[in-house]
C-alpha cells in the first residue's frame, strides 16, 4: 500500500529526491523547451515524451536499486493558466495530463510503484531568479489556484511549489495550495547567508506562513541552490533558527556553487562529480536530520545514484 507523504517522512529515515529534468532536455533533447510552458508539453511529441521518459525511469531506477522512497513531480513548472493561454492550450487539460503521464510511468515499476510518490509542481509566476516580479500574497492566491486544482484534481499524491524568490508569492502559493486539500511543500532558493532572494530572512518566511496559511505546510525545501550554500543558509545565526531548522525538509542541490544570478546567465554547464556531489549532499542527513533530498541543476542519474548509494541502509545491491 502506498503511504502519504507525511506518513513516509514519518516512518522512513530519508526519501531519494529526483534530479534535474528541465536543464538536462535544454542540453541534450532535440526537442526545444517552450518559451512559454517550458517542458509541460513534451507529453504530446513523441520525442519529447521519450526523452522525458528516460531521465524519469533512470531516477526511478537509483530509487529502486537502493531501496529508497522516490518523490517525483509533474512536467508542469511553467503550466499555469497565463502561460497555457498563450501557448494556445487553453482548452487543453495540460497539467492533468502531465499527472497521468507521470502515473503511467509508476505503474510499471511493480512492487515498487508503492514507494513512488509524484507531486505536481508549480511555480512563481515570473522570473524564479528575479523577487522583483513576485505577485502579493492575494494576487498569488487567485492566480495559482487553477493549477493546484488542476494538479488535485487528476491525482496527484501532493503538491510542490518550488524555486521562489519572494516571500509574498510564496505565501500566495501556499494558501493557493493550502484550499486544494491535498498535502504540501514549499522550496525556497536562498542565498548563504539565509535569506530568500528578497532578503527575507528564513525564520521571518518559514514563521509566517506557519502562522497564516492553514493547514500549513507538510514541511518547507531548498531547490537550485549548492550545498554549501543550504548548510550556511540553515546555520545562519541571525537569519534562521531552531524553527527553520526544525520545519526544514531537505535540499534539491545545485553542483555549482554560484549565485542564482551567475547559474541563471551561465552558458557552460557548471558541475561537479557525482561523488562529491553526492557526499556532501548525503551529510546534510546526518549533520541536520535532512530527510529528502535530491538534485536540481547540473546534476543528472549519475549524481542521484551515487547520492542513492550513500544514503541507502543498506544499500540493496544484487550480488
Amino acid at each position: 500500500m502506498r503511504l502519504s507523504l507525511e506518513e513516509l517522512l514519518a516512518t522512513e529515515p530519508v526519501i531519494l529526491g529526483e534530479g534535474a529534468v528541465i536543464e538536462r532536455l535544454r542540453r541534450d533533447c532535440a526537442v526545444p523547451l517552450h518559451p512559454e510552458i517550458v517542458n509541460a508539453g513534451f507529453i504530446y511529441d513523441p520525442a519529447g515524451r521519450s526523452a522525458l521518459e528516460t531521465i524519469c525511469r533512470q531516477y526511478i531506477g537509483a530509487g529502486e536499486e537502493y531501496g529508497l522512497p522516490l518523490l517525483l513531480s509533474t512536467p508542469t513548472w511553467r503550466a499555469n493558466r497565463e502561460r497555457l493561454e498563450r501557448a494556445g492550450l487553453a482548452g487543453r487539460d495540460v497539467n492533468g495530463d502531465n499527472v497521468r503521464f507521470m502515473a503511467g510511468l509508476r505503474d510499471f515499476c511493480g512492487a515498487y510503484s508503492d514507494r513512488i510518490l509524484i507531486g505536481g509542481l508549480l511555480s512563481c509566476r515570473g522570473d524564479a531568479y528575479n523577487p522583483h516580479e513576485a505577485l502579493l500574497a492575494d494576487e498569488a492566491r487567485e492566480f495559482h489556484s487553477f493549477q493546484a486544482d488542476a494538479l488535485v484534481a487528476a491525482g496527484v499524491d501532493f503538491l510542490l511549489a518550488s524555486t521562489l524568490p519572494a516571500l509574498s508569492e510564496a505565501a500566495g502559493l501556499a494558501q493557493a495550495m493550502a484550499a486544494s486539500g491535498k498535502p504540501y511543500l514549499v522550496s525556497f532558493v536562498v542565498r548563504p547567508e539565509g535569506t530568500l532572494l528578497d532578503g527575507t530572512p528564513l525564520t521571518t518566511a518559514v514563521s509566517l506562513i506557519d502562522a497564516t496559511v492553514s493547514p500549513g505546510p507538510v514541511g518547507y525545501l531548498v531547490n537550485c541552490s549548492h550545498a554549501a550554500f543550504f548548510r550556511a543558509a540553515l546555520c545562519h545565526e541571525r537569519n534562521s533558527s531552531a524553527v527553520v531548522r526544525q520545519r526544514m525538509l531537505g535540499l534539491l542541490a545545485n553542483t555549482a556553487a554560484l549565485s542564482p544570478e551567475e547559474l541563471d546567465g551561465s552558458v557552460e554547464l557548471v558541475t561537479e562529480p557525482p561523488g562529491a556531489f553526492a557526499d556532501a549532499v548525503a551529510a546534510l542527513h546526518g549533520d541536520l536530520g535532512m530527510k529528502i533530498l535530491g538534485g536540481c541543476c547540473g546534476t543528472d542519474d549519475r549524481h542521484i545514484r551515487a547520492l542513492a548509494s550513500r544514503l541507502a541502509r543498506p544499500p540493496l545491491r544484487s550480488s
